[in-house]
């Protein structure tokens, strides 16, 4: 399927590199998060070939990309787990695709160490990401929080381009381009093709962490409802062994609910899926930014973590966000900290009925 991805803009600028080379090897929905950016650049610089170093499993993401992008698989396992194999790794960029110069979106120690293992064989420049860790730290802390709006995980990916001489304007509209729609073939092994009047609303209620993850048993009154909805379709995305057992409960119960989890499907299968859902309720996890790349509306679910921080979901309403207001959030960036009051009332306080009210809202206003 091959289809133009985005507008170029009118007015390039040449760039003295020509083989830039973007890290970014985890999590998944940060590597998300570069596409909306990376496209873009790519798209207003097409002298210019951009390679991203990615884990295997996220090379996957960077469906229908630009003529000048290369994604390269990256075994974080073995190639990135000593300096000698840094080194080895480096030789092999520069040899395969001519690096001159890299940009760093990881800003950890193993993309410094390949950076300056980079440097060691010629690379000109090396530009690393500003994470704004002080930030970080003052808005997650426990007392005296300063409440304000973080720069976003993309604008910081959008930031180091710059300094490495990238400017672009945000091109990126859909994976699928302006149609922001797959085509259903992609997705037929997983579900016939959507029918006239149905709605498909896609559930995503896992997470890595517990400061993520809204309480199964209130999800599952939320889940009582919406399947009750005339026409509408529900499809459980998640993976492992607690998400496949808590999906099959609920593919018993509701005749309308269809588990992804079963199998390994691929993001590029399910992303095409996804294209055709009507909204997505989920976490703050990498399912909300996968339904950002296809232009799908998010009810996203935040506990510990907090929008402040950065990390919502590309062109994403935050009026869709559904949280409490409580004084300790938030305390974690990722959800990974123990509950300073071991109760997650950030979650457990949130109505099911807050829930399906959001959702119901996003569907008024697609019919």
């Amino acid at each position: 399927m091959s289809h133009q991805v985005n507008k170029v803009p009118s007015m390039t600028t040449e760039s003295k590199y020509h083989n830039v080379l973007i890290t970014r090897f985890r999590l998944l929905g940060d590597v998300a998060m570069t596409i909306p950016v990376v496209y873009s650049a790519c798209e207003a610089h097409p002298d210019v070939r951009f390679v991203i170093a990615t884990q295997s499993v996220a090379s996957t993401l960077f469906v229908n990309a630009p003529s000048n992008l290369t994604v390269v698989s990256i075994d974080h396992r073995t190639e990135l787990s000593s300096f000698g194999s840094l080194r080895r790794l480096a030789r092999r960029l520069v040899n395969d695709y001519g690096i001159d110069a890299m940009v760093d979106l990881q800003g950890e120690y193993r993309s410094w160490l390949l950076g300056v293992c980079l440097r060691l064989q010629g690379v000109k420049k090396v530009v690393r990401i500003d994470k704004g860790t002080k930030g970080k730290r003052a808005l997650t802390r426990r007392r005296n929080k300063r409440m304000f709006p973080l720069v976003t995980q993309r604008d910081r990916y959008r930031e180091a381009l710059n300094r490495m001489g990238f400017t672009f304007d945000e091109t990126f509209t859909s994976i699928y381009g302006d149609n922001a729609q797959a085509d259903s073939a992609l997705f037929a092994h997983l579900s016939t093709a959507k029918q006239p009047g149905e709605r498909w609303i896609a559930v995503a209620p896992f997470a890595k962490w517990n400061g993520k993850i809204y309480p199964m048993h209130l999800m599952e009154k939320v889940l009582d409802q919406i399947a009750a909805w005339q026409g509408v379709r529900i499809f459980l995305l998640g993976q492992g062994d607690n998400e496949r057992d808590q999906f099959r409960k609920w593919t018993a119960k509701y005749a309308n609910a269809t588990s992804l989890a079963e199998c390994r499907n691929g993001f590029p299968a399910e992303l095409a899926l996804l294209s055709h859902c009507d909204v997505m309720l989920s976490m703050d996890n990498m399912n909300m930014h996968l339904a950002s790349l296809v232009r799908v509306p998010v009810v996203s679910v935040w506990g510990a973590s907090h929008p402040y921080c950065g990390f919502m979901g590309w062109k994403q309403d935050e009026a869709n966000v559904v949280q409490l207001n409580m004084a300790c959030r938030p305390c974690s960036l990722f959800g990974d900290k123990k509950c300073y009051y071991n109760d997650f009332f950030c979650l457990t306080g949130i109505q099911p009925q807050m829930v399906i009210s959001a959702v119901e809202k996003v569907l008024n206003t697609r019919l």
